[in-house]
């Protein structure tokens, strides 16, 4: 039975017996190495075994279940069975049997062999996406203190939209307009936040609203965004292989991508100096470009475009006045304590002559669902795109 405990060593032992012989975990072939252990034991015993080395050769094993079970966004081991997932509420402990350090080194090196990549002492970490999407990330022990970590992030499975983030106390339903008018204008704008507060979902929901005319080029270090949408083409960023050679990098997918006549530009995440090359295509006439990048404010996205321009050895003041001209706005999400993620504000952004690069708030939203503008702002160009202070 499923639910039957397969002691660690009786499974080391039937593991090496039957990859002496090559046979398969099959019923048959567990009960004869068991007999070989010369352990006694009934069908239930035998059929749990075939369970635990199935799971061990297939998918995530004993993390299967936590994949399939909906509402998941994350999945943390910290070490033999130390198990914590999130769905949407914050970090939650699960009891769930992992198997020894041993077992979940063997889980995470053949999740990176299946990604095509090198897991060991001389290469101790990580960071592939495996075939259904899922984010995997894996640190091997010593490294990694008590024991090998893995951190498994699930893709959404469904797109939200706009009216399922109201729904959901994100934003307002004035708020869903004002992004919409936003997208609709055709601005460029970035969506700000920590890891886990929604900048992928929402930057699904805002591209999917995106008009199915429009052609959507999106360059991703890991395919992630999904949007619900018509007419979109993916590059995908792939590192350096054990010889240390084949990397592609963002910023060479960004430029391969300004060749493929976009409408929109779209970078999953702006994290280096790929930041340089789409400020530059958004400076050249490639309207409604738009991407995620991790800061704690708004009013912090000009520090962090500064600190990846300089990484393509591009002054802060070239930067600020690529930034400025380039970009009409920055959506930023937080996420509380709880688990709940919404977005908080929306910042346009300018640079004065003599002065740095600074953001202005255009619009606020508050916890009790209700929001207030800061015109003028070139956000709201006609009275139908303005809501009175407060509005809900």
């Amino acid at each position: 039975m499923p639910n039957t405990v397969v002691p660690a060593g009786l499974l080391d032992r039937v593991r090496s017996t039957l990859a002496l012989t090559g046979a398969e975990p099959t019923p048959v072939h567990v009960a004869a190495a068991l007999r070989a252990d010369g352990t006694i034991c009934g069908d239930a015993m035998v059929l749990a075994v075939v369970t635990a080395l199935r799971r061990e050769a297939l998918g995530a094993g004993p993390l299967d279940s936590l994949l399939a079970e909906p509402g998941v966004t994350d999945i943390l081991v910290n070490g033999p069975d130390e198990v914590y997932i999130d769905r949407g509420r914050g970090l939650e402990f699960v009891a769930i049997r992992t198997g020894d350090e041993s077992a979940i080194r063997r889980l995470a090196t053949r999740l990176a062999a299946a990604a095509g990549r090198r897991l060991d002492d001389s290469t101790p970490y990580v960071d592939v996406r495996l075939a259904d999407g899922t984010r995997f990330h894996a640190v091997l022990a010593p490294i990694a203190a008590p024991g090998t970590c893995l951190s498994l992030r699930v893709p959404s499975r469904k797109v939200f939209t706009l009216d399922d983030l109201v729904a959901a106390g994100a934003l307002p339903q004035a708020g869903a307009a004002i992004l919409q008018d936003l997208l609709d204008s055709r601005l460029a704008f970035l969506i700000s936040g920590g890891t886990g507060t929604g900048k992928t979902t929402l930057l699904n929901s805002l591209l999917s609203l995106a008009n199915p005319a429009e052609r959507l080029v999106l360059v991703e270090d890991a395919n992630e965004l999904r949007p619900d949408h018509p007419h979109v083409v993916r590059l995908e960023a792939r590192p350096p292989n054990i010889e240390g050679s084949g990397e592609i990098s963002l910023r060479d997918l960004v430029r391969q991508a300004l060749r493929m006549r976009p409408d929109r530009l779209v970078v999953g995440e702006v994290r280096g100096p790929e930041v340089v090359d789409l400020l530059t295509a958004l400076n050249t006439g490639h309207e409604g470009g738009c991407g995620t990048i991790h800061a704690n404010s708004a009013s912090d996205v000009p520090a962090r475009l500064e600190a990846l321009g300089a990484l393509a050895g591009l002054s802060q003041s070239a930067v600020q006045s690529q930034a400025a001209s380039a970009l009409h706005a920055v959506i930023h999400l937080t996420r509380t304590p709880t688990g709940h993620r919404r977005i908080t504000e929306i910042h346009t952004l300018s640079k004065p002559p003599n002065g740095p690069l600074t953001t202005h708030p255009a619009v606020t939203f508050h916890p009790d669902n209700t929001l207030t503008l800061h015109p003028p702002s070139r956000l709201f160009t006609t009275p139908a795109q303005a809501t009175p202070a407060g509005a809900a």
